[in-house]
């Protein structure tokens, strides 16, 4: 007999997501993807401004407020490319002798294997569509600070805006910024913040710690706005199947349909610096 728990692991599901993912607070959820596969959005151009005439048009106008001109109008294409899923069982003795429960080991899946793949994804999409990619360059505790600075004046030449930002860094890149003599973190943070993945403030960001195998090979650290990346999640299904047909225990599949895009006329809200590799 199957048992279908969507619903009932709904909320395990959101709790999981919410305390564990690392990229919530780097990607908007801006796009729906019901009912489709394939999502475009208009990319309109822009008028230059004129003097007006006052007195009359310029000679070759009609119009007193310049040339007339067609603005460009353009599509930017995201088509979901992640399809993903997984499946075990718990044999029946297993789960009575040796402690095994399938909602805990459902919550560890997640934890353990669907959240840090979602991360790497996300984070290596980010990485690799940035507006602003330095030449990789080494990081120490002396020009850390001196290298954020940078991340942080080219969003501002971006126009990117200033509040939401975030500083996402390695354990090796957070040591850094605690041996910096020139930085003074904020590291009196709320429960709230903390949950979201928040450790420290820095520059008026917050600092997201992420694991260094959620991040590509590589990495020093990334300023980011959620204006620039579109994280979706069209699908997250999990079913339990208690003794199915020729197994005697639970089967547990799970399926995550994901992507995320980097919006071409709002990279410039992602600055990554990378380091050198061996």
């Amino acid at each position: 007999m199957a048992i279908e728990l969507v619903t009932k692991f709904l909320p395990l599901v959101d709790e999981v997501f919410a305390s564990e993912s690392k990229t919530a607070l780097l990607t908007n959820k801006n796009f729906d993807f019901d009912g489709a596969h394939t999502v475009k959005i208009w990319k309109i151009g822009t008028a230059e401004m004129n003097d007006y005439g006052r007195t009359g048009a310029e000679e070759g106008n009609w119009s007193r407020y310049g040339k007339v001109l067609d603005l460009d109008a353009t599509t930017e294409t995201m088509t979901l490319r992640k399809d993903r899923s997984f499946t075990y069982v718990i044999d029946r003795l297993d789960e009575d002798e040796s402690g095994l429960e399938a909602a805990k080991a459902l919550s560890r899946q997640l934890r353990q294997v669907v959240i840090p793949e979602v991360d790497l994804y996300t984070i290596s999409e980010m990485a690799a569509n940035a507006g602003h990619k330095p030449d990789a360059a080494a990081l120490t505790a002396d020009n850390i600070y001196d290298e954020i600075i940078k991340g942080s004046n080219a969003l501002d030449k971006s126009e990117a805006p200033e509040k939401d930002r975030s500083l996402v860094v390695t354990p090796d890149t957070y040591l850094l910024l605690k041996r910096c003599k020139d930085i003074a973190m904020e590291t009196d943070i709320g429960n709230e913040m903390r949950l979201k993945g928040i450790i420290a403030m820095v520059d008026g960001m917050p600092v997201i710690r992420v694991p260094a195998a959620r991040v590509p090979a590589g990495f020093g650290f990334m300023i980011a706005h959620p204006i620039a990346t579109v994280g979706v999640e069209k699908l997250a299904a999990y079913k339990m199947h208690h003794n199915p047909p020729g197994i005697s225990g639970t089967l547990t599949e799970g399926r995550i349909v994901y992507d995320a895009f980097v919006l071409e006329n709002k990279a410039g809200a992602i600055y990554y610096h990378s380091i050198p590799t061996a």
